[in-house]
């Protein structure tokens, strides 16, 4: 450590730092546009320039080391005037005002702007802007050339698909022959944007401050759950395999499930999605939890036992996602499960062929095996019972286990069955065969689900009724395609209104619709279209409009007017002291991944109310520094969405074998290798702004 003096303050610093360095250590501002404390120093700006006594000239406090007892003066009356000279020759080749959330608006305004040639206008080459790039917006007009996007490119990153193109007043920063980014292999990390000081470089998803990380990294954040994707992509691109899937476990006790079932909200919002799709994040985790050793079992910490006992009424996500939480925290816990099977909608709502059963059997039997206890064919009708049996705490997840009723004369015949009730009797094999022609109303996954399950159980034809148009469907994309691939046809913009007896078959009336306003749903509302009347003849009437819950009248709680558990939006506690709910039972039909993000809650809420700090995570995998290079990868921004494996649709619709056949190693790695590495970003350290002025 050296001794030196800023501006009349004894400072004490390490040998070889920059006189800027110091002075920003030391809460001295010293204006700078072209200094990034990533990069290498190149004094270009030259706002930074400080006397020094001894020193001949006025250098840049960026590029001169300190040394012992050197005095520094950062802030002299000439000082002062040459920068505002300095800051109107910047402003003199600015098109208008600069950005008013740039650094450079920033330091304009703390050093002030002077007129020093009155009069004077320049004549400004209006260089055309880009606005056609994916993610970025490029203004050579705005740029100050002082090379912080260009070397962070370049030396950081290691791509170095933009540099400094022509000599002296015609040099600009840009692409080799002027191509575009994506030819020019860029890595589209943001990096060279998260460093422009001028605005020169923008994105093209405008955000405020508080916004930026979910902006910016928005496959995490869309997540309901929250699981590091990032990360476990980035473990998988390095062949880290089962640290990758170690760390999905940090957050989700089920990622196999969920390999095979999530909806994947995660990879609508990914940011590769505008180059040339998006990350097939879904697959990756399910390559990911098919690989795994076991190794995190060896990791995983259950507290000592602290004496209080949770009931857990559902074993479906939600309820096994709390139960895995709370009995690491050193709870005594007890499932109990109404079917005599466990797993919930999982079991009896999605088809085998989608979610196999082993795949539920090993992820349940791993939650059983730190001390979980599940009891089947136990259906709860009391909660007081389970007080008075010793529980301290109860937690409700039983679902949505109800259909919809489609709510028109002749539902009522026996020829109409309800979707979730035809998922469940296929499960326990009370549905063997449907013959004939199959009609189901509908645009969901159940309603997907039902279809494709109809042709494996023989149906001849099966056909979807939809009363919107395919872009409101809420079904997964590849679901529908999928189902499409084996024969399943979609009829839009259809609605059943009637079904009657028709000798031996069912004869259904129908009205076509036209999309109005949009509803409380964000989706335009489907609109009968007058005169547009039809009937249609099928074997089987089957609604997968939607579900509901079924909670029973013995518990005591509050529900709203849709039947669904009303509990407190922070702690998920019920009307009745120690009773909370999650998942389905509260929020409505959802998906697995948010049940369990909702049941994470609840385990966090649960042990805080028996007494606990709520702190449910452990980590199997610490946190390490990442390599920021990248390097060059040629052609990276058209590299295709790797495809999924499937099996051939005429042999799929044969039974319920697994359709995905999963990625090998080779294809999840190269797979993982199209992630932009959003992450990296934000890793950027923050260029240092002047302070308030007060």
């Amino acid at each position: 450590m050296i001794k030196i003096n800023i501006d009349g303050k004894e400072i004490e610093t390490q040998a070889g730092k920059s006189v800027l360095e110091a002075a920003l250590e030391a809460g001295i501002y010293v204006p700078n546009l072209c200094y990034h404390p990533d990069l290498n120093p190149t004094g270009s700006c030259r706002l930074c320039i400080v006397k020094i006594d001894g020193m001949r000239g006025l250098p840049t406090a960026c590029t001169t080391k300190v040394q012992e007892g050197m005095v520094v003066h950062t802030d002299t009356e000439r000082l002062r005037e040459l920068r505002k000279d300095l800051v109107w020759l910047l402003l003199s080749q600015y098109p208008g005002e600069p950005e008013e959330t740039s650094q450079l608006k920033k330091v304009v305004e703390w050093i002030g702007v002077k007129d020093a040639l009155p009069g004077y206008v320049a004549e400004l080459e209006a260089l055309p802007v880009n606005a056609d790039e994916p993610l970025f917006i490029r203004d050579p007009n705005k740029c100050i050339l002082c090379g912080r996007c260009v070397e962070i490119c370049q030396q950081i990153r290691g791509v170095g698909a933009i540099g400094f193109l022509n000599r002296g007043i015609d040099s600009t920063v840009g692409t080799g022959g002027d191509s575009s980014l994506m030819e020019a292999d860029c890595a589209f990390c943001g990096a060279c944007v998260e460093v422009c000081p001028t605005g020169a470089l923008i994105d093209k998803e405008e955000y405020e401050e508080a916004e930026r990380e979910k902006v910016l990294l928005p496959c995490k954040n869309a997540c309901p759950a929250g699981v590091d994707i990032p990360r476990y992509v980035r473990l998988i691109s390095e062949g880290r395999f089962q640290d990758a899937l170690e760390v999905i476990r940090q957050t989700a006790p089920l990622p196999n499930i969920l390999g095979c079932v999530c909806d994947h909200p995660c990879e609508k919002a990914c940011r590769r999605i505008d180059l040339s799709g998006a990350i097939c994040i879904r697959a990756l985790k399910r390559f990911a939890a098919e690989k795994d050793t076991g190794r995190w079992k060896e990791k995983v910490k259950v507290a000592p036992a602290t004496g209080k006992k949770v009931a857990i009424v559902g074993s479906g996500p939600a309820g096994l996602t709390a139960a895995w939480f709370l009995r690491r925290l050193g709870h005594s816990v007890t499932i109990f499960e109404a079917l005599a099977d466990t797993g919930g909608m999982m079991r009896v709502g999605i088809p085998r062929y989608r979610l196999p059963a082993d795949v539920l059997d090993k992820e349940i039997k791993d939650i059983e095996a730190i001390g979980v206890k599940i009891k089947t064919n136990t259906k709860i009708e009391s909660l007081d019972k389970l007080f008075d049996d010793g529980f301290d705490a109860v937690f409700l997840a039983m679902g949505a286990p109800k259909g919809i009723k489609l709510g028109m004369p002749g539902e009522d015949d026996e020829r109409v069955l309800d979707g979730i009730y035809l998922l469940r009797s296929i499960h326990f094999g009370n549905i063997k065969e449907l013959k004939g022609k199959i009609a189901v109303v509908g645009g969901g996954n159940v309603a997907i689900d039902v279809a494709r399950s109809s042709l494996r159980l023989g149906a001849d034809k099966v056909t979807i009724l939809y009363r919107r148009t395919e872009k409101e469907m809420p079904a997964a994309e590849e679901e529908v395609k999928d189902a499409l691939e084996e024969g399943v046809e979609i009829n839009f913009l259809v609605a059943p209104t009637k079904a009657s007896a028709k000798d031996d078959k069912l004869e259904v009336e129908c009205i076509r619709m036209e999309l109005g306003e949009p509803d409380a749903s964000g989706r335009r509302r489907p609109v009968p279209i007058e005169g547009s009347e039809f009937t249609t003849e099928v074997d089987r009437l089957i609604a997968a409009i939607g579900q509901q819950t079924s909670v029973p009248a013995g518990f005591g709680i509050e529900v709203d007017k849709r039947g669904r558990i009303v509990t407190e939006e922070r702690t998920l506690i019920c009307s009745k002291k120690g009773v909370f709910a999650g998942g389905d039972v509260s929020s409505g039909p959802a998906s697995v991944i948010k049940a369990i993000n909702s049941a994470r809650g609840a385990a966090t809420a649960i042990d805080k109310y028996l007494g606990g700090a709520g702190q449910i995570d452990q980590i199997f995998v610490a946190d390490e520094e990442v390599n920021p290079l990248l390097g060059r990868r040629e052609g990276f921004a058209y590299k295709e969405r790797a495809e999924m494996p499937l099996l051939n649709a005429d042999k799929r619709v044969r039974d319920f074998s697994e359709v995905e056949q999963g990625f090998d190693e080779k294809t999840a790695i190269e797979e993982a290798k199209r992630c932009l590495r959003c992450q990296l970003r934000l890793k950027i350290s923050k260029a240092p702004l002047p302070p308030k002025k007060t």
